[in-house]
């Protein structure tokens, strides 16, 4: 059996490099200012592009670790991270990169929390988008925040996600076994890729990051690719079934002895 997690202190992707943290001395403490802080240290790739970012700083989104995202940031601008940057000067990430940034900050300040991955509900009305968001512990739950749309209007709360806004890959997934949902109405928004094997591959990468390993959207292990292809039977959705029951207990020895299993932990080439 696996240790528990501790989703208070940093996991192998979510660690700050010693000579970054001078940078954070005037990080707020309050989780939600902590989001809001790196509301304004990224920018999404379409954003950039808009406005004229150049070609070569497009490479910012391929960081996994948040080191490197940290280290690109200060960059473009050596300014404390708490110091909000002009859009051209914001690191270019997806929002897997808003959520893990958070999540590490988070930790940063010992509190526990953890980035997930799954479909949010309220970028397009009928369909699930592909989206990650991070979850902190506060008075004995898990909230959830939504740091790229905080500030806006798109939920009523950004800052505290209500039942239904985001759905996990694995609650989507137990959604859809159940027939609660469409499954050709959950994937990327702007691509081809919608259906059950968008589904199943973001409930693995949710099991992973419930794991502290927070991997970049287009990552793909064990049987995803093959999953993506239309190629996995019936083992494999069983075998989603089982991430997704794992997951929505909340437990943190479940889900670790789960990951740990065949096919489902990130093998080590990619987390380097």
């Amino acid at each position: 059996m696996t240790e528990a997690i501790d989703y208070a202190v940093a996991g192998p992707l979510t660690g700050i490099d010693a000579t970054h943290k001078p940078m954070l001395e005037d990080l707020p403490s309050d989780p939600v200012e902590i989001c809001r802080v790196v509301h304004d240290l990224v920018i999404q790739p379409t954003d950039a592009k808009s406005l004229g970012v150049p070609a070569e700083r497009f490479a910012e989104n391929q960081h996994r670790r948040v080191d490197e995202l940290i280290g690109a940031l200060l960059a473009l601008d050596p300014a404390a991270v708490s110091v909000p940057r002009a859009f051209d000067r914001r690191v270019i990430g997806t929002c897997r990169h808003f959520a893990v940034l958070s999540c590490a900050l988070l930790r940063y300040r010992g509190i526990a929390a953890r980035a997930r991955c799954g479909f949010a509900t309220y970028f397009q009305t009928g369909q699930g988008v592909d989206h990650w968001i991070t979850e902190y512990r506060h008075d004995g739950r898990w909230l959830r925040i939504d740091t790229e749309i905080l500030g806006g209007f798109l939920v009523a709360k950004p800052e505290d996600l209500a039942v239904g806004e985001f759905l996990t890959g694995g609650e989507a997934w137990t959604a859809f076994r159940d027939g609660d949902i469409d499954a050709t109405h959950f994937g990327v928004y702007g691509t081809d890729n919608w259906g059950p094997a968008e589904i199943r591959g973001n409930a693995i990468k949710d099991l992973a990051a419930v794991n502290k390993v927070e991997m970049l959207p287009w990552d793909e292990w064990g049987r995803m690719e093959a999953s993506y292809k239309g190629e996995t039977g019936p083992d494999y959705d069983e075998l989603i079934d089982v991430i997704a029951a794992a997951c929505a207990t909340d437990d943190p020895r479940a889900v670790g002895d789960l990951y740990a299993s065949e096919d489902l932990a990130v093998p080590i080439a990619l987390l380097r």
